[in-house]
């Protein structure tokens, strides 16, 4: 497979005070590739990647970058058509890109190329949690691609990634919190079933998303596409105001 690839460094540098008073300093550059398939015409299978490669103490770093190399990976997986899981992000591309060649000899009327996009970047930096947005689209075939958005929340002290439980203080007072709101933001008022607007809660009970993620503004809920409604309704998305949400949170 041929590719071409560009990096753009030194995107950005922050600082975080740990709790011993020692300054660990972390840097991330922003690593952009495109991966085409060998083909003739003009046209041609693609893999698209703009994600941030975290720099500074190294087991931290590590870890970070092993959680964006591991969603880059698994996203380019294309269910059972791979018999051994990538072990680069290099790998899982270009297996991306054999896949629509042996399609494409199996069903010579495709008439679309493949394509994959993914990215990953930081939103949010503060002494204990460093959040990122990764972001994936990608064309298989049939009607329409399909998107989804995910957010990896990291302890900055040791890289680990960190579940709604351990960010906030009491998981159940934050959903009620974030129900209240929701209603409000989608006008359903506090005594109706929260699927009266036509949202598809499992037994008609709010509950969290997964996809939970933070900006310098912002605390970011998100469903995407199929969670709670249509695929033609897109993601839903709920942004509240970070500050509302801080006295949630067990650290900030």
């Amino acid at each position: 497979m041929k590719f071409k690839l560009s990096i753009l460094f030194s995107v950005f540098v922050f600082f975080i005070s740990c709790k011993k008073d020692t300054a660990a300093s972390f840097s991330s550059e922003t690593i952009s590739e495109i991966f085409n398939g060998n083909c003739k015409s003009e046209t041609c299978p693609e893999v698209a990647l703009d994600y941030v490669v975290v720099k500074g103490k190294k087991t931290v770093a590590k870890k970070i970058n092993n959680s964006i190399e591991d969603y880059i990976i698994n996203s380019l997986e294309l269910g059972d058509s791979i018999s051994q899981k990538s072990k680069t992000i290099a790998d899982a591309a270009n297996n991306f890109l054999i896949n629509y060649e042996k399609d494409k000899a199996e069903f010579p009327d495709i008439i679309s190329e493949y394509f994959a996009e993914i990215s990953v970047c930081q939103t949010y930096t503060s002494n204990t949690l460093f959040s990122y947005e990764l972001q994936q689209y990608m064309f298989t075939g049939g009607a329409h691609g399909y998107g989804s958005i995910t957010f990896l929340n990291v302890d900055p002290s040791n890289g680990e990634n960190l579940s709604t439980k351990e960010i906030f203080k009491n998981e159940k007072e934050f959903r009620d919190f974030a129900e209240n709101v929701f209603k409000k933001e989608f006008n359903i008022s506090a005594d109706e079933s929260i699927n009266s607007s036509g949202f598809w809660f499992e037994n008609d009970t709010f509950y969290l998303p997964e996809t939970i993620g933070f900006n310098e503004e912002e605390v970011i809920i998100l469903y995407n596409q199929y969670e709670i409604a249509s695929y033609a309704s897109g993601p839903i998305e709920l942004m509240i105001p970070i500050d509302d949400v801080l006295p949630f949170m067990v650290t900030n």
